[in-house]
């Protein structure tokens, strides 16, 4: 795809991306391991906010080992169930964060003919409630989560995506080393976002391009001004 081409569509990861996931997650991830040891299923602290932050991105298995290194898959299971009532809960009370100017640049992206896509890891009713609460589903094609599709690697969950809704030309656009390969691995540009701070050192180096704030993806189209590189 020639980089003076406008994408047909953009597919946007949903944490760290569009949404400020910390402002849902640590409170209910406090109360989660709160409830885990009134339950008497885990003791000690809970584990550093870092472990749980630095595996957004990841499918949920892969997040849970990170976490709960030592604890059984029975803990883990059920520290995923309370986690999951506690987002539900707290984001249909309003809680939760998208980044500055997502909504405004959504609608340009799709005012200006570019069909919007999210495509995360995942749980499906997550990431439909998200989209959903913060009023901006009525921008987007469609919403792909691993937890709706079941699969192995988010390169698996954008193959799909693109062949449901026959997709050509499209970006890729997330914060994570799983939205580059999974950008690259369908041949689609991919615009590395560099607001959240969740990533590891060089998770985006191969990205085509960097942003550092979300409004910077309308700069990145042809006849816009130029956006930052990598």
């Amino acid at each position: 795809m020639s980089r003076n081409e406008k994408p047909e569509a953009m597919l946007f990861d949903l944490d760290g991306t569009l949404f400020k996931t910390e402002t849902l997650l640590l409170p209910a991830y406090h109360a989660t391991f709160d409830a885990l040891r009134e339950e008497g299923v885990y003791e000690g602290p809970t584990p550093p906010d870092e472990r749980v932050l630095g595996g957004l991105g990841m499918l949920l298995e892969q997040i849970w080992e990170r976490v709960l290194p030592d604890s059984s898959a029975e803990v883990r299971d059920r520290a995923n169930e309370l986690l999951t009532l506690e987002q539900d809960k707290r984001l249909a009370q309003g809680e939760g964060m998208l980044y500055d100017d997502v909504e405004s640049t959504l609608k340009a992206l799709h005012d200006e003919g570019i069909r919007l896509f999210v495509a995360s890891n995942g749980l499906e009713d997550y990431v439909k409630e998200v989209i959903r609460l913060k009023g901006l589903a009525p921008l987007f094609t469609g919403l792909y989560s691993a937890g709706e599709y079941r699969t192995k690697s988010k390169v698996d969950l954008v193959k799909r995506l693109l062949e449901d809704h026959d997709i050509q030309h499209a970006w890729m656009v997330g914060d994570r080393s799983s939205d580059v390969e999974a950008g690259h691995g369908n041949g689609l540009r991919v615009i590395g976002c560099d607001y959240a701070g969740f990533r590891s050192d060089n998770e985006l180096d191969s990205a085509d391009i960097r942003i550092s704030s979300f409004a910077e993806l309308l700069q990145l189209l042809p006849g816009k001004e130029c956006g930052s590189g990598v």
